[in-house]
């Protein structure tokens, strides 16, 4: 049985394409991928992320072992601030990718994927010790996004010009609709962003009120991939899980070394020893579109597999990300092929799209 975010039926009645996600029954498109995936990039479009889920802890760092559960550093972190990091195993493989919020001294919230909810959960309530509160807010709190260049206009009108005032990576509290909500500058698509957390018994009156606006048009979940996709961004349980490590995905940017954090002995092994496979991003050399599974071939020779591929409309080639046995430098040729496709590319750095209003200042 499909868990349904409370903004199912307003789906239904924009006639959206609805496909399973993570155990959900989500809105894939709306109007067609690539026309969302572009109003996006010049406009502002909205995305029910209402299926994330969300804990909110009341703990102390020094008494509560909730700094040695992911690899950023939360001590240095102001109140406002939110930041991206990682829970790992004890083999440091990576069990969610996760943002942590730091409300106030000893308060904050813990946003994760959907498909492990229950475990993260799990885990934290393993591992968290002291005189501390966890409480899984994740069925009444719901989550919109709203992203692209526009966004701020959009919600300056009806948050307030303080919104103006929100730096990359930092939240504040904002009152729509008679609500005191939290509203970050935060995102997956590349471009200037905000994730707004409403309680789900309002959150139909918040799309509605944001799809009143003529710059503002509802996203499936099918743009949110091709946009995360053109950043270079990894999606859990398809680029990264707990059998990858935050290493081998290269991401090591984060994660603290200076602190201690479950899994960093088998992360520091591996960062010795230096053999371990490599994620690359690779564009190729026409419209075809590598896919999950696409062998990955280097001189000859398989050398990995693709994990992420798609048709880029913004770039107007296929591009796509895999791991590799050993490093590939990058402008190296490779093939990606599946049966008898046979798709030539190019090594590349990220991100693919290169003029996304992510870190816009403001005027």
């Amino acid at each position: 049985m499909l868990a349904e975010t409370p903004l199912v039926n307003k789906h239904k009645e924009l006639s959206a394409k609805l496909a399973p996600f993570g155990g959900w029954l989500m809105p894939i498109q709306y109007s067609g991928i690539i026309e969302e995936h572009n109003w996006v990039r010049k406009s502002a479009g909205l995305f029910d992320i209402c299926h994330m889920g969300e804990f909110m802890i009341q703990a102390d760092l020094a008494k509560s072992n909730l700094g040695n559960l992911v690899t950023i550093d939360l001590g240095g972190m102001p109140p406002g601030a939110c930041r991206y990091g990682f829970m790992l195993n004890e083999q440091a493989g990576i069990i969610d990718d996760l943002l942590v919020y730091r409300i106030a001294a000893v308060e904050w919230m813990v946003v994760v994927n959907a498909a492990t909810t229950d475990g993260d959960f799990a885990y934290l309530k393993k591992y968290l010790t002291g005189a501390i509160t966890l409480k899984n807010v994740s069925q009444s709190l719901g989550k919109l996004d709203l992203q692209g260049p526009l966004s701020v206009d959009v919600l300056e009108e009806l948050a307030g010009p303080g919104i103006r005032q929100l730096r990359y990576y930092t939240f504040g509290y904002f009152e729509l609709l008679g609500e005191k909500i939290i509203i970050s500058r935060t995102g997956y698509t590349g471009e200037l962003g905000y994730e707004l957390y409403m309680p789900n018994s309002r959150i139909g009156q918040l799309w509605e009120k944001l799809l009143s606006d003529e710059r503002v048009k509802p996203i499936g979940l099918g743009a949110r991939d091709t946009l995360r996709l053109e950043m270079g961004y990894s999606l859990y349980g398809q680029d990264i899980d707990k059998n990858t490590t935050p290493l081998e995905a290269g991401l090591g940017y984060f994660v603290d070394w200076n602190k201690e954090f479950i899994g960093k002995a088998g992360l520091l092994k591996q960062k010795q020893n230096g053999a371990f496979r490599r994620m690359i991003c690779f564009a190729a050399d026409s419209r075809r579109s590598p896919r999950h599974n696409y062998r990955i071939v280097y001189k000859g020779r398989e050398a990995g597999a693709v994990t992420s591929g798609s048709f880029s409309p913004s770039i107007g080639t296929g591009i796509g990300m895999g791991y590799v046995g050993s490093e590939i430098a990058i402008g190296e040729q490779i093939v990606l092929s599946e049966g008898a496709i046979s798709i030539k590319a190019k090594v590349t750095d990220k991100p693919f799209y290169k003029n996304g209003s992510v870190k816009l200042k403001y005027r």
